[in-house]
């Protein structure tokens, strides 16, 4: 078969399957997640290679309820390098397609839908934009086409074509994952279970291909790249008790709501919190949740404040977090004090007493809540963690325990506890892993196969959006995770990672398009179907002859 023959029943194999594995629903969650495994698997079983050899066809259980599976499949060359390709298959909810809905997962019948739609309204930029996409024929709708189940398709053809050829150099692993949108529990297993797989196939991975989606606002020169790195996230949280008082006497307390306001004022969208790294800049931090905890109605001031923040960093490390945002906190805190001590002061035409507060860590609540109720206070905030540990979100789950743990370790305000509210993705990029040249190798090839299409492709540094790369390939830093452990609140939002991880260099590459997760999410099909399984592809057979 010729090369350019293998490309067009490549570009053939990604379309069918993403249009295929896009009609398979699989929000993140939901019992078609958990059917989905199976499916796929049966799907592969069918193919002449695997038929062949069926038992290079498994599963690998996930972590967590409900159950869900990785589905691993190996074609085998020969010799032991091996490159893993992989890619997630859980999507995030079809409710924002609204009247649609029961279209989101049909990929063609939903596009004309959506142009329909559409055409019949006023519309904003977006809108605008969407619409002359679909026009042209070059975009196509779908829950998950772009994210990212075209990039599971490209990884599936490119892996078949390998098949097709005669004594290979080398191995392919393609792996599935699912629980992305939530937190990486496919890919968190599936690398737990790597180097068991790895002894019992005699394998020798070298490198790894994230087969993940990007977005470009323009013509897709940036969709059409080679990501080197993904970007590392901190979900920092501030739980600020106060001391309550009757709004007619508002300075016989101090008010919680103040001193949230002074640390959001201090982090909301802050540019000098953002850090540069492989010359690119991280974004600023924002705040993703503001509360205070009570259900009801009173004229009382508020005891507790709950604040939650996404971090995004190119280079910190988490003690450099933690440190960082535990002195923007105690600053903000003795600002928030001190301001109201002076408003004190002007109201009733005298100095008072400076009011003084307490910053304190997670780890230092908890060695607090120890060190007062000893083992049964102990006791009862696991049981609470436990109680909480199915809920998939982060956030509400280390807010009541960091509530519970305060009222045990009998902290009176004005404090505030920080810590981590949510799982840790850390930032990962070739340049620490790459002692064998691969970007060299990958520059050669993209330069081909862009001259093959007619088209660009460009490196880029760092992948913008949270993905499973931060756990693909990652040995993460034993101190770090003790570190980020220490400060979390709910074990289940910690990445309790065993010895013996195998290491080795990843990138992204994956299909461009726009709008994803959203009512307009498209991708770019000449690109996706045509481009990406030739890329995908050759980049693996230069990971494995190089």
């Amino acid at each position: 078969m010729t090369d350019d023959t293998a490309i067009r029943i490549s570009a053939a194999r990604t379309k069918d399957l993403s249009l295929t594995m896009t009609r398979w629903p699989s929000v993140t969650g939901s019992p078609d997640e958990a059917d989905f495994s199976g499916r796929l698997h049966a799907l592969l079983a069918e193919t002449p290679y695997f038929q062949r050899h069926p038992g290079q066809l498994f599963t690998v259980d996930s972590h967590g309820e409900p159950l869900t599976r990785n589905v691993v499949a190996l074609v085998r060359g020969t010799g032991r390098k091996t490159v893993v390709l992989a890619g997630h298959f859980d999507t995030v909810s079809i409710a924002n397609y609204g009247t649609l809905a029961p279209l989101a997962c049909d990929p063609e019948p939903l596009t004309r839908a959506l142009v329909e739609e559409l055409r019949g309204r006023p519309r904003n930029g977006a809108e605008e934009k969407a619409l002359r996409d679909f026009e042209s024929g070059d975009f196509i709708a779908g829950r998950g086409l772009l994210d990212m189940k075209s990039g599971l398709a490209a990884g599936i053809a490119a892996m078949e074509r390998f098949a097709g050829l005669d004594a290979p150099d080398g191995n392919i692993l393609f792996v599935a994952t699912p629980d992305e949108e939530n937190r990486s529990r496919g890919m968190r297993s599936l690398r737990d279970a790597l180097p068991g797989i790895a002894r019992r196939f005699d394998l020798d991975i070298v490198a790894g291909i994230n087969l993940d989606a990007s977005s470009c606002e323009r013509d897709g020169e940036e969709g059409r790249a080679v990501y080197l790195g993904s970007i590392g996230k901190f979900a920092p949280f501030a739980f600020v008790i106060g001391r309550p008082t009757h709004a007619g006497y508002p300075f016989n307390g101090t008010s919680a709501h103040r001193i949230g306001a002074e640390i959001v004022r201090a982090m909301d969208t802050v540019p000098e919190l953002s850090d540069e790294a492989f010359g690119e800049r991280s974004p600023p931090p924002v705040c993703l949740e503001a509360r205070d905890i009570r259900d009801g109605y009173d004229v009382t001031t508020p005891d507790r404040v709950w604040l939650s923040f996404n971090w995004l960093t190119h280079r910190r490390s988490a003690r450099d977090m933690l440190a960082e945002f535990r002195a923007i906190v105690t600053g903000a805190l003795q600002a928030a004090l001190e301001t109201q001590d002076a408003h004190q002061a002007r109201y009733r035409d005298r100095a008072g007493a400076k009011t003084e507060g307490l910053v304190l860590t997670y780890a230092d609540l908890i060695a607090r809540l120890t060190a007062r109720g000893g083992a049964a206070a102990l006791a009862r905030l696991d049981a609470l963690d436990r109680s909480l540990s199915g809920s998939t979100d982060p956030l509400k789950v280390s807010r009541e325990i960091v509530s519970a743990a305060a009222t045990e370790a009998g902290i009176e305000g004005p404090a505030v506890i920080v810590g981590f509210g949510s799982l840790h993705y850390p930032l990962v990029h070739l340049e620490r892993s790459d002692a064998g040249g691969m970007q060299d190798r990958l520059r050669r090839v993209m330069d081909a196969v862009a001259d093959r299409h007619g088209t660009s492709i460009k490196f880029k540094q760092i992948f913008a959006g949270i993905s499973d790369m931060s756990f693909f390939g990652h040995r993460p830093d034993a101190g770090e995770t003790g570190l980020i452990a220490a400060n979390t609140p709910s074990a289940a939002f910690t990445d309790d990672a065993p010895e013996g991880l195998l290491s080795f260099p990843t990138v992204n590459i994956g299909p461009w398009g726009r709008d994803y997760h959203q009512k307009w999410e498209r991708v770019h099909a000449p690109y996706t179907f045509g481009v990406l399984p030739d890329l995908v592809f050759a980049a693996a057979m230069a990971c494995l002859t190089g």
